[in-house]
């Protein structure tokens, strides 16, 4: 951190602080991927979760509100809060998925008290859930196959030793469901995904 000083005061009383540059952000973010309902993998963007929050803010403000420069601070700090913990659960980078990003959102805001906020974020999310499961009702059905890398080959995910490997880690202990873990496992894992990937994020 810089730290910007008037030069008529003592330098040990600064204004206030300049940020690092953006290269040093960016280049935190890039070791995140998200993976999206599809299975598909993109960048990490902060920006977009600022896009989603706005648009919450917009359900109940309406667009003069969410231009207001008290909502814009809030929405800073609702995103720099989700990113934070986001990459608290991770430090070395991995993969996120979407769903993951959108209930930290919906945690935010509970606990900043915008409850009518989150409350029009949870109505979006559940609109957009429904419309998915109509569209998934009109598709034929497709069995999908996931492939990891392995020694830079492509072979299929075991996902039965996969679940057999999580119930041996798991035996005497109480309070654990091997299903479940199984189940949040399988959501940040993509087609291609390496193998080192696969028994980071189980």
């Amino acid at each position: 951190m810089q730290i910007a000083t008037d030069p008529s005061r003592p330098a040990a009383a600064p204004l206030f602080t300049i940020p690092q540059g953006q290269a040093v952000a960016d280049e935190r973010y890039s070791l995140f991927k998200v993976v999206r309902r599809n299975g598909s993998v993109v960048a990490f963007e902060p920006a977009k979760i600022s896009i989603a929050v706005t648009k919450a803010f917009l359900a109940i403000n309406g667009g003069q509100g969410a231009a207001s420069a008290r909502v814009r601070e809030i929405v800073a700090q609702l995103t720099d809060q989700v990113v934070n913990a986001l990459m608290r659960r991770q430090p070395g980078g991995g993969t996120v998925h979407i769903e993951d990003i959108q209930d930290q959102v919906e945690l935010s805001l509970m606990r900043s008290g915008e409850h009518e906020v989150a409350r029009a974020y949870v109505l979006y999310r559940e609109e957009r859930a429904k419309m998915r499961a109509q569209q998934k009702a009109q598709l034929p059905v497709v069995e999908t196959v996931l492939t990891m890398i392995v020694k830079g080959q492509r072979v299929p995910l075991d996902m039965a030793r996969l679940a057999e490997l999580i119930a041996e880690s798991a035996e005497g202990l109480s309070e654990v469901e091997p299903d479940k873990i199984l189940e949040s496992l399988v959501k940040d894992l993509y087609d291609g995904v390496p193998e080192d990937e696969v028994y980071k994020s189980a």
